[in-house]
């Protein structure tokens, strides 16, 4: 998989504080799911993925790129759980909304449907593809491990 959605809650960490990082990036940390760790852990220096914006908005309104894979997360006192880096790639010009994305047949498959309690889920292809059409892109970004 090269491709990757992660949700955040907007008024702990939105996309405008992503963007302020730059090149830099930000430690996704924090995630308590086993799930969503393992999907951290198959992530490759590189993957592309959604920044989405979950609680009152419930939209894509971001792409990410995984800039270090997963390494063991200092805030988890028990160990077992990792993060990994990203920085912000690209503001979507006309953010996606859950409502569009669940009234699309060619989407009914995604795990943010399928799974939408996970906090790091991961995007087919054709998914993602298709979303970035819906979000205004002229070029659809491609992840470097596609």
């Amino acid at each position: 998989m090269a491709y990757w959605l992660f949700k955040s809650e907007p008024s702990t960490w939105g996309w405008d504080d992503q963007l302020k990082r730059g090149a830099k990036g930000e430690h996704w940390d924090g995630v308590r799911n086993y799930q969503a760790n393992n999907n951290m852990k198959a992530m490759k220096k590189g993957d592309l993925g959604f920044f989405y914006h979950s609680v009152d908005e419930k939209r894509i309104v971001g792409i990410v790129e995984v800039i270090k894979e997963h390494y063991p997360d200092d805030s988890d006192a028990s160990g077992r759980f990792g993060m990994v880096d990203i920085k912000a790639v690209e503001t979507v010009p006309d953010p996606v909304s859950l409502a569009d994305i669940k009234e699309d047949p060619a989407l009914a498959e995604m795990a943010l449907l399928k799974q939408s309690r996970l906090s790091v889920s991961p995007v087919r292809a054709e998914e993602w593809k298709l979303i970035c059409k819906k979000g205004g892109l002229k070029k659809v970004p491609l992840s470097k491990n596609k």
